[in-house]
């Protein structure tokens, strides 16, 4: 194993991104930090880095091994360890999200269905 390497070639094996061109690219708009600043794709990363990933939701991770080749998503898993805060607050939005009303219910008449128009077009003379 190697003891540094590219940010946005790390995150292509760690398999958050799926090309490291998709990973360059989010670096560069900011939505990836490096113990708390903001990086740029060349960065080298080393074990123990604090590394936050800005997808759906905002990743906490701490580096644990470096690895160049991008293998199966349990050899990945393998490369970080997610934060315990990071896991709590993932939790929290996951539960707000199941909690959260439908948005569709809110909507009390809708788009007439088939019956419908038909009638209404009865009661207009058509």
């Amino acid at each position: 194993m190697m003891d540094k390497i590219r940010l946005d070639k790390w995150l292509w094996a760690a398999r958050f991104y799926k090309t490291r061109s998709l990973a360059a690219h989010e670096i560069g708009k900011g939505r990836v930090l490096v113990n708390g600043q903001i990086a740029k794709p060349s960065r080298e990363i080393a074990a123990n880095d604090l590394v936050s990933v800005r997808k759906e939701d905002s990743i906490h991770i701490r580096v644990c091994a470096v690895s160049s080749i991008r293998g199966p998503a349990p050899v990945a898993r393998q490369l970080y360890e997610e934060t315990p805060e990071s896991v709590a607050a993932r939790q929290r939005a996951a539960e707000m999200r199941r909690l959260a009303p439908e948005p569709a219910h809110e909507i009390i008449a809708g788009r007439p269905t088939k019956r419908d128009r038909r009638q209404i077009d009865l009661m207009r003379g058509k």
